[in-house]
């Protein structure tokens, strides 16, 4: 058994949301709704030594797989990369080997049997980051549990004295409590002086990114999915300010290759190629911990179908060994109505009992600064969507 389900919710719910809020993680209740889960769930040390080591391999075979994509437009479009952004991915020069990415996310399916299937990677604006770095330690320090989230914090101190942003932004700044708790969070934790912003309040003068009248903005990290410059208005201005390096984007623009679902299918290519690209230790590594994916519907039956931008489960169908379609997310935002889809070997959440019933749960481990790091758990249905609620992950000792 990986998992464990350990502690049994307090009566006190509201007090200890309170604490929780008080830390920085004001969102436990959101909407009148319990989204943070008052238990904590404790993973064999073995399975999670074994997780931290497949997340260290994929990383570099992710990393490895983007610079094979950079320059080659037909890759561009295979991963349904909006066009608009193909001359700064081919103008721009690629970051350091391992860190395309600074602030990054697998989402893997860790069953009880110890088997682990990676299921994507959000490379660009991955959530969940004040659950995982300040509330899973919170809780596991009261049960006495090992954390080994404890050094987010210091890796993201360490990411942006790289990047050094000046400015950190989100959409809806102050209004939106996630997205502004996370811009909060990862502000305080860096230890610069840094100016939160909305997005909304960004204007463009000839390539020069300013907010209010004055003020011009050259380097930035934000929490806007790069591929919505192929649709909002403003982006085709915005990745040309990115392009001409009026601004400097953290993450960095490259990072979109890494986020599409695409690259995914484009690794399991190569490894079914053999290509050298990838060492024997790392072709070994897509066979055990990947699962197949495709651009097209090349798999008969027990497949999931989801855009290649897909977020927060939107777009996500399930089908059966008999290829019909069995569940699809309803309540997200379905966006391969402007991103291509791709087809991916089904494999299952493990099903765990909770205080408030049975829950499939998600598995996620956050890469910062290039190095495997902090565990996020997500609770919910067969699709990890919206209505997800967090659980915080710990080690046992032994």
């Amino acid at each position: 058994m990986v998992y464990e389900v350990i502690g049994t919710p307090s009566p006190d719910r509201a007090a200890r949301v309170r604490q929780l809020a008080e830390l920085g993680f004001t969102w436990a209740d959101l909407e009148e709704e319990a989204y943070w889960m008052d238990q904590l769930l404790v993973m064999e040390r073995a399975s999670y030594h074994e997780l931290f080591r497949a997340a260290e391999l994929l990383w570099n075979i992710f990393d490895k797989a983007a610079r094979r994509v950079k320059g080659r437009r037909d890759l561009y479009e295979q991963l349904s990369i909006p066009e608009v952004l193909w001359d700064g991915l081919d103008r721009l020069e690629m970051a350091a080997p391992g860190v395309i990415s600074r602030y990054a996310r697998f989402d893997f399916a860790v069953d009880q049997a110890g088997r682990i299937k990676l299921l994507e990677l959000n490379a660009d604006t991955p959530t969940g980051y004040v659950e995982a770095s300040i509330a899973t330690p919170w809780m596991c320090a009261q049960y006495d549990i090992a954390s080994p989230n404890a050094g987010m914090k210091e890796l993201i101190r360490s990411a942006w004295a790289a990047e050094a942003p000046d400015y950190a932004a989100c959409t809806g700044y102050g209004q939106h409590v996630e997205d502004s708790g996370t811009i909060d969070a990862l502000v305080s934790h860096s230890g610069r002086e840094i100016t939160c912003i909305d997005c909304l309040d960004l204007w463009i003068d000839e390539g020069v990114v300013k907010v209010g009248e004055h003020q011009r903005i050259e380097r930035m990290f934000a929490l806007y999915p790069k591929e919505w410059m192929g649709i909002d208005d403003g982006g085709e201005a915005f990745s040309y300010a990115i392009e001409e390096r009026f601004i400097e984007l953290f993450n960095p623009l490259h990072a979109i290759i890494l986020q599409s679902k695409g690259l995914q299918a484009l690794i399991w290519e190569l490894h079914e190629k053999r290509d050298p690209i990838f060492t024997e230790e790392e072709h070994a590594a897509i066979d055990t911990y990947m699962l197949a994916t495709y651009v097209t519907p090349a798999l008969s039956g027990n497949y999931v179908s989801k855009s290649m931008f897909g977020r927060e489960g939107g777009s996500v169908q399930l089908f059966d060994a008999n290829g019909e379609l069995e569940v699809m997310d309803e309540a997200g935002f379905d966006t391969s109505i402007f991103f291509k889809r791709v087809y991916q070997q089904r494999t299952e959440l493990p099903k765990l009992g909770f205080a408030d019933g049975e829950m499939h749960v998600l598995t996620g481990l956050f890469v910062l600064n290039g190095l495997p790091c902090g565990l996020l758990g997500r609770a919910g249905g067969m699709i990890t969507g919206n209505s997800s609620r967090f659980v915080a992950i710990g080690v046992k000792s032994t």
